[in-house]
């Protein structure tokens, strides 16, 4: 479950972690009054659960309550990746001089909490992991004892961070470490870690994601849950049965089995492409359950294409093929298709595919070749 930033440095300021003040503001005029509280300079920033807020506009430097008000009004009401901004948070501006990053993640390769720590703060993590990951210092949590402040602090000395840093952020980091094990999260990070000119180290801003499966334990955790919020597509695809998972890509993958639809999603990532949703229609589905998750699909604008990839075995080839088929009139006009079909019906459902002008794949890496290839050629 995804939370907002400020609750997320509520679950740090619980567990001793110096975090900056703010306020919540749903309307413009609160946004000025909590500036006016705070007697300077005031930073609005969006709430809603994606990143890349400061990217959207969503973070703005306010020198004034009256800017504030005028910055709120524009933030309240937009669309960043598809969520409304519905709140902003009004925290007091802070001078920086130096950004790191915190982190700890569940590796589920290993099954133990990981302690991830890197001098370069204030952007993606992936993005550093990506162009200079000999920047991420990485270290497993053994659970009997945490994360002791000695090796907190052995950490961030090897991450290269001022000695200040590693003085007063192995206790942060130590912190961390432990919110993230008592609030049952799957992540928990501060990013940026700031350090100020005046030799404050301060977490800036923070996320958590809390499991899922702890929520009956973790009851006042739960009450924070807004579905609608958290992904109105994931929310809508719960309320029509569909078993869905939105991500950041623009392919759009249907198949039946978690397991064969995880797959899918690596095997596109190998062509070139990236994915934009894992949705799973399970076994035994016919053309009509078909067509709904092809359209429920290409409901999200950032699908360019869609792969199909089935297996056929209570499912039939033939009622998929039938379910894309019906689909058409409906899709948006030009949407590449490609469908994998194998199994119960193959044979009957490439027929049928091929009759209608479809594409279709002699198997999945071709199909998800093809795929990646006419979103490609689209252009778009």
């Amino acid at each position: 479950m995804k939370i907002h930033e400020y609750q997320a440095k509520e679950i740090l300021r619980r567990f001793g972690v110096p975090v900056q003040p703010g306020k919540i503001a749903t309307t413009a005029s609160e946004a000025e009054s909590i500036a006016a509280g705070f007697g300077g300079p005031v930073v609005v920033k969006a709430q809603v659960y994606v990143g890349g807020r400061g990217k959207a506009g969503g973070v703005k430097l306010a020198q004034t309550p009256a800017e504030a008000r005028e910055v709120a009004g524009r933030i309240l009401g937009m669309d960043i990746k598809g969520l409304t901004v519905e709140k902003v948070l009004v925290t007091p501006a802070l001078n920086i001089k130096e950004e790191y990053y915190l982190g700890v993640i569940l590796d589920r390769a290993s099954r133990t909490p990981v302690v991830l720590v890197s001098a370069a703060g204030g952007i993606d993590i992936e993005e550093v992991a990506a162009k200079t990951p000999e920047k991420i210092i990485r270290f497993p949590i053994d659970l009997r004892w945490g994360l002791l402040p000695m090796d907190a602090r052995q950490l961030l000395a090897r991450a290269g961070v001022p000695s200040v840093v590693v003085a007063r952020g192995g206790a942060i980091l130590s912190q961390l470490a432990r919110a993230f094990v008592e609030s049952d999260a799957t992540l928990a990070e501060i990013n940026p870690l700031a350090l100020t000119p005046d030799g404050q180290v301060i977490a800036a801003d923070a996320k958590i994601i809390i499991d899922d499966n702890a929520l009956p334990r973790q009851k006042e955790y739960a009450s924070w849950a807004e579905p609608e919020e958290a992904n109105p597509l994931e929310y809508e695809a719960k309320a029509e049965g569909l078993t869905y998972v939105k991500l950041d890509g623009d392919v759009g993958v249907i198949g039946n089995g978690a397991g064969l639809v995880m797959t899918t999603l690596d095997m596109v990532a190998r062509a070139g492409g990236k994915p934009a949703n894992f949705l799973d229609i399970g076994g035994g589905a016919k053309a009509e359950v078909m067509k709904k998750a092809l359209l429920f699909v290409a409901h999200d604008p950032q699908v360019k294409g869609i792969l199909v990839n089935i297996f056929g075995g209570i499912t039939r080839g033939d009622e998929v093929a039938r379910g894309i088929i019906m689909a058409q009139e409906e899709l948006p006009k030009g949407m590449p298709i490609v469908a994998r079909l194998s199994g119960t019906g193959e044979a009957e459902g490439r027929a049928l595919l091929a009759n209608a002008g479809l594409t279709w794949g002699a198997d999945m890496r071709d199909a998800c070749q093809k795929i990646v290839a006419e979103i490609a050629a689209k252009g778009n």
